[in-house]
């Protein structure tokens, strides 16, 4: 145990100083432009992403267009908790930090500039919430000081890709049965079993992966929280809201839940979940899918899609069909499903905020402005004209097979693609009116970028968009989502220090009960040590909250 604690320290250490350093000098460069006239700012996020080359070139025509170009560092070796504590412990920052859960503890440090007094002077930063909005992220001194990036619609909504949570499974699965309607777990299951009976293999003779499952570190509400979708409720992330008593129910201890991980437990003694599920990291979980050889899992879109589908398209696997369609399933047939809701969600809990040690604040904010209109928005998304994209005669983007194949190799993307991807962003309709503010809203250019055994299976199912093989909701209530506010509880109160110990049980049991010999003996004990920490505290403290919501959004209407 010692050793484990002094590598972490070390990693810390290590990169502590790297960020310090990097703060240090974007702090001195933001002020002041360099011989090119591009100031240089940096930039940190709390998960893990993929670095560009230094001479990206869309990275550098964005910096010809705003004066600024930004070198982003990803979260590499640590959790995101022991990189904002390494960060606050140095006192020295970059310029830009999103922090993830360290948020709150960046904000109590003294770490963040309030923003409240400079937005004004933005005109595309002040348009991106509605006062209400920004009012929903005022922090307890009453100031503003991160920005969630986003799930913010522009005009209408233009939704093709269901880019949250879902049971996913394999074009080549469903082929094979014919296309037939999926609607419940069990359904799901019983499919993948005969599948993988009939057909154990890839075309290669690699053996499948019929079900695994990501559990490493925040990652596992691939295995914890499907009860609450399989019950028909949406993703409210930590708890289950009952729209009509106005009531929070644990997700956690339902009769729904305790079947799914039944299922679960039998389909592990079955050989179908796979054994390294509890173990592997999440590069390892992606190099799985990457190869084609996982038939179903529960994840969420943005998870794996830019990583295991480039890879899948990459190696020609999508012509296989081994792509993954989502199924929006439920505990029993005839339930509504709400896997896909439509409108934007603000997290109040995280944002892209800008640092103390940053000396140049008002340049710093004039680049999140100019990443927000409309030309850099399109050069970060869509790319450049007549590179990565073309312009029809009725003024419709669109995109080339050869341009779709370039924009997936990864490569490529490195040299030449830069989204700044956790900066402020928009979805939905562009300022023309026409477009979508990304390809994927595009609603031809996704149908045509489609592969032919994905294009099969819509057509089947007909449908045009993985949205539609879900359906869509409305957002509940003014209080969706609440795990907008779980995300910010800290054990300075009795339900967080219970949402923490929660968390914890179901770490150390969930995997437990899915591999138990005795299932109900299994689960007892997992029972045991959750009702131990309390959560009837947590339930109580996201009541007051939900009351709390409801209230404040009946003042603005």
């Amino acid at each position: 145990m010692k050793k484990k604690i002094v590598s972490a320290i070390l990693v810390a250490a290590m990169l502590g100083t790297m960020l310090t350093g990097c703060g240090s000098k974007a702090s001195a460069k933001g002020s002041e432009a360099g011989k090119d006239g591009i100031k240089e700012f940096t930039a940190f996020f709390a998960v893990p992403g993929s670095e560009i080359n230094d001479d990206n070139e869309v990275q550098q025509l964005i910096a010809e267009k705003t004066g600024v170009k930004v070198k982003e560092t990803w979260l590499t070796g640590q959790t995101a908790e022991e990189a904002i504590g390494t960060l606050i412990a140095g006192g020295e920052y970059p310029d830009f930090v999103e922090a993830g859960s360290g948020s709150v503890q960046m904000y109590e440090a003294g770490a963040l500039v309030a923003l409240d007094d400079y937005l004004d002077k933005y005109p595309n930063i002040k348009e991106f919430f509605t006062d209400q909005e920004w009012d929903s992220l005022r922090q307890s001194d009453g100031h503003i000081y991160w920005i969630p990036q986003f799930s913010n619609i522009y005009g209408e909504e233009r939704e093709c890709t269901h880019n949250d949570e879902a049971f996913w499974i394999q074009a080549r699965v469903l082929k094979w049965a014919g296309y037939p309607k999926i609607e419940t777990m069990d359904e799901y299951f019983d499919l993948i079993e005969r599948y993988n009976e009939a057909n154990p293999t890839l075309e290669d003779g690699t053996a499948n992966i019929p079900y695994t499952i990501l559990c490493d570190d925040w990652r596992y509400f691939c295995l914890e929280n499907a009860g609450e979708f399989l019950d028909g409720y949406p993703n409210d992330g930590s708890v289950i809201v009952d729209p009509e008593a106005k009531k929070i129910i644990d997700y956690n201890t339902t009769p729904t839940t305790k079947k799914y991980f039944e299922k679960l437990n039998e389909e592990y003694k079955k050989g179908i979940v796979d054994p390294e599920s509890f173990t592997q990291t999440y590069d390892e979980y992606i190099a799985k899918l990457s190869t084609g050889r996982v038939l179903g899992m529960v994840d969420q879109w943005w998870d794996f899609s830019n990583n295991a589908e480039d890879a899948i398209k990459t190696a020609g696997l999508d012509e296989q069909g081994c792509q993954y369609i989502p199924l929006g399933l439920t505990i029993e047939k005839g339930m509504h499903n709400q896997w896909h809701n439509s409108g934007g969600i603000v997290n109040v809990s995280s944002g892209l905020a800008i640092t103390t040690s940053c000396q140049d604040v008002e340049g710093a904010l004039q680049f999140v402005n100019d990443l927000l209109g409309q030309e850099v928005h399109d050069l970060r998304f869509w790319g450049v004209k007549d590179v990565d994209y073309k312009v029809g005669d009725d003024g419709m983007y669109y995109r080339t097979p050869e341009m779709r194949k370039q924009l997936a190799d990864t490569a490529y993307k490195a040299s030449h693609s830069c989204s700044y991807s956790y900066f402020p962003q928009w979805l939905g309709t562009s300022r023309d009116g026409k477009n979508a503010m990304k390809p994927e809203g595009q609603e031809q250019e996704f149908y045509d970028g489609l592969s032919d055994a994905v294009k099969e299976c819509f057509d089947a199912y007909g449908v045009k968009t993985y949205v539609e093989m879900l359906g869509t909701s409305p957002a509940p209530g003014p209080w969706y989502p609440m795990y907008t506010y779980s995300s910010t509880m800290t054990t300075a109160t009795p339900g967080g220090t219970a949402w923490t110990q929660m968390g914890e049980i179901k770490h150390q049991y969930l995997p437990k009960v899915v591999m138990a010999d005795n299932f109900e003996a299994g689960w007892n004990e997992y029972m045991d040590a959750y009702n131990a920490c309390k959560p009837e505290d947590f339930i109580s403290e996201m009541q007051t909250e939900l009351e709390r919501r409801i209230t404040e959004a009946a003042k603005y209407n």
